[in-house]
């Protein structure tokens, strides 16, 4: 039986995916310090897994969480932009120092294979659109330097050291298990939980920024098949919709599905966002064939379903983490 470590896994995107690795019978093991991941969201998994609790820095846990281990999928990180300007040391202790002692670790303990998520936060400000792998990155916030440093790192040791690695550049992931009650959260929950409470969400700025909202299922399949595609090997690949909605767009949506007449309250813009953001998944899709299957609608639909059994009113103040 196959073995997978998934780094982060009691988190949003990463439970997620040990849900997918154990429907396709692999022996899974999780490591995460539950700084922003929870139980519950293992709890299909529980009994099942081999759940190890600790830090990504601990150099000791992270040896023993890659021992006999043939493929790892690398979530654990402080995925903030906004918490990275506010900590730069920190984030770039969790995000970068501690990839690269998973990479190591990895290479000494001869993983095959380290799928690691990084952000399309590493485009910046730039023109082009569709937003295209081969272009110059431009981060504008410690965590797009961190995310693009970790693609540097990933590459280097397959060059160098023959480990094989896949970074997969994150766009707006949404679904269900996104916590909406963090002061970080993403956009999308916390638009449905403020409507979902009656109260206005928060928009920075004027709303027309764009953003590219994939479901969480749709980048669970892109895991899968970085994971097993030959052609991926030392690439970073757009994981996305490939569809540019604003976030006014966003928000009319999530009122038409709940029959809802609020108005958002506009706020000044925040540093270090990026105006607008679509993917082009051309690489992508020639590296590993990935489709995305998820349209915005029915993913609004599935995470609305799946808050609707867990949100409580917020008392926090509403903004976005787009």
């Amino acid at each position: 039986m196959p073995r997978a470590l998934v780094t982060g896994g009691a988190g949003f995107i990463g439970s997620h995916l040990v849900d997918r690795l154990l429907a396709e019978n692999f022996s899974v093991r999780v490591l995460d310090d539950f700084s922003s991941g929870h139980e519950a969201n293992l709890t299909q998994a529980r009994g099942v897994i081999e759940l190890l609790h600790g830090d990504i820095r601990d150099s000791a846990l992270v040896a023993a969480a890659v021992d006999g281990v043939d493929v790892v999928f690398h979530e654990a990180a402080i995925a903030s932009v906004v918490r990275s300007i506010e900590e730069p040391e920190r984030t770039n202790a969790v995000n970068l120092d501690g990839t690269l002692q998973l990479l190591c670790a990895a290479r000494a303990a001869g993983v095959r294979r380290v799928v690691c998520a990084v952000s399309s936060a590493v485009y910046g400000n730039a023109e082009e659109r569709p937003k295209r792998e081969e272009s110059l990155p431009n981060p504008l916030s410690p965590y797009a330097f961190q995310k693009y440093a970790v693609e540097v790192y990933s590459r280097l040791f397959t060059e160098l050291y023959g480990l094989e690695t896949v970074c997969l550049r994150y766009f707006n992931v949404y679904g269900p298990r996104q916590d909406p009650k963090s002061e970080y959260a993403a956009v999308v929950p916390r638009f449905l939980a403020a409507c979902l409470a009656e109260e206005s969400p928060h928009i920075f700025g004027d709303g027309e920024q764009t953003r590219d909202f994939v479901f969480v299922d749709d980048v669970v399949e892109a895991n899968w098949l970085a994971a097993r595609a030959p052609g991926a090997v030392g690439l970073a690949l757009n994981v996305a919709s490939g569809r540019e909605t604003s976030l006014n767009q966003l928000f009319e949506v999530i009122q038409e599905l709940l029959d809802s007449k609020l108005v958002p309250v506009h706020e000044p813009p925040r540093v270090g966002d990026v105006r607008r953001s679509v993917a082009s998944l051309e690489r992508t899709s020639r590296a590993l064939g990935y489709v995305p299957r998820t349209d915005l609608r029915q993913g609004l639909a599935r995470t609305l379903e799946s808050l609707r059994s867990w949100a409580t009113p917020m008392t926090k103040k509403r903004g976005t983490a787009a």
